[in-house]
């Protein structure tokens, strides 16, 4: 048996390395699954960044109609919004979603 082994050597070795290398290729922390996942959460990572640099240029955008030039119509906007005031002889509804 000593002697199959001593003839095989160089297969058996260059099976190992090979087995070794696949394995590695595949799994561990720098392996192929892992960098499917990690790149699948830079993706929603970055579907997040700019989703959130939108809604930073937005209210950039509303800070500066309140701050630099005083926009007149912004102001009247945000009033009946958030009061719920209307102008002389105007009729205001207020409508009411069911979340059901």
């Amino acid at each position: 048996m000593l002697i199959l082994i001593k003839k095989n050597l160089l297969l058996l070795s260059i099976s190992l390395v090979f087995i070794y290398f696949v394995f590695n290729l595949l799994g561990g922390e720098r392996g192929l699954i892992s960098w499917y996942k990690k790149s699948r959460i830079l993706n929603d990572l970055e579907n997040k960044n700019n989703v959130l640099t939108g809604k930073i240029e937005n209210l950039e955008l509303k800070n500066s109609l309140l701050k630099d030039n005083i926009d007149i119509d912004f102001i009247e906007t945000l009033i009946r919004d958030k009061f719920v005031f209307g102008k002389k002889g105007e009729k205001t509804y207020i409508i009411k979603y069911n979340e059901n």
